[in-house]
Parts: C-alpha cells; structure tokens; sequence
C-alpha cells in the first residue's frame, strides 16, 4: 500500500510587499477600482497578494474587516478581467473559494458581484466574468446550469 504524507514548512514572512510593486501587476481597470474604493493595501494585502499572484500557498489569519477575502481573491480578479479584456476568457471554472458556512458563501459572491459591477463600469463594458454559488441546498436546475455555462468563480 502506498502512503502520501504532505509536508508543511510554515515559513514567517518578515516584511510586507510594497503598494507600488502589487499595484504594477493590476490590469489597469482592477487598479483604478482598487484605488478610488480603498486608496491602499491592508496590511494583510500587503503580506499576501504578490504571494497569491506568484500561486504560493499562503495562510493570513487577520481580524475581521482587514481585507482577507480581496487579499484572497484579488489576484484571481485580476487574471479574470485581464483574459476578458484580451478576449481569452474562456467557459470553465477558474477558482473554487469554499467556505463551512453558507452565509458566507453568499457573502462572498456580493463581495464578488459589486467589485465586477464598478470595474466593468470602469471598462465601460461588460466583461462577461460569472459567480456562482453552490451549496447542498443548490436546486439540480441550477447545477445543471453550472455545468452547461460554468462560472468562472465557483463558490
């Protein structure tokens, strides 16, 4: 019988990124909605987007409303609306982010919807970038859709 252990080093990372260095990887739309709703990083964004961007795990255990979820997610916006804008957004599922309790899970997708909204309304165009939530309450109608016209962040 084979056995497979996973080995976790957990390593302390000593000093945030700078906000120049994380802002010169944002599509320009993501950028511009970034700065006008917050201005600047949350210490947790400073630790944790590049590392996120670079696909490093990463563990940020912060106080709530220091910004986790757009430290989580903000670097998965940013290739989304970077593929849409060249046109290479394509339909399957790009990002799975689980929660263990469904209210935030329907956090979490107006906490996606409403940052589409402003940089599409940036863009000036829809950029076509679909959230949907699935729990064990989710109707097989609407599963059936998930597998029809995937979203392209499935909670």
């Amino acid at each position: 019988m084979l056995s497979f252990f996973s080995f976790f080093v957990l390593v302390h990372k000593e000093k945030p990124d700078s906000p120049e260095d994380i802002f010169s990887l944002l599509h320009p739309w993501v950028k511009e909605w970034f700065q006008r709703k917050f201005g600047t990083f949350s210490l947790p964004q400073l630790y944790g987007v590049l590392d996120i961007y670079s696909r490093k795990n990463i563990l940020i255990s912060a106080p709530t409303g220091t910004g986790k979820t757009l430290t989580a997610m903000l670097a998965v916006l940013n290739e989304l609306v970077d593929s849409a804008d060249k046109g290479l957004l394509e339909d399957k599922v790009y990002c799975v982010y689980t929660n263990p309790l469904k209210a935030l899970s329907t956090d979490i997708t107006v906490n996606l919807l409403e940052p589409l909204r402003e940089i599409e309304a940036i863009a000036g165009k829809k950029l076509g970038i679909r959230v949907s939530v699935r729990t064990g309450d989710t109707p097989n109608s609407e599963r059936v859709k998930m597998l029809v016209q995937p979203p392209h962040i499935l909670v």
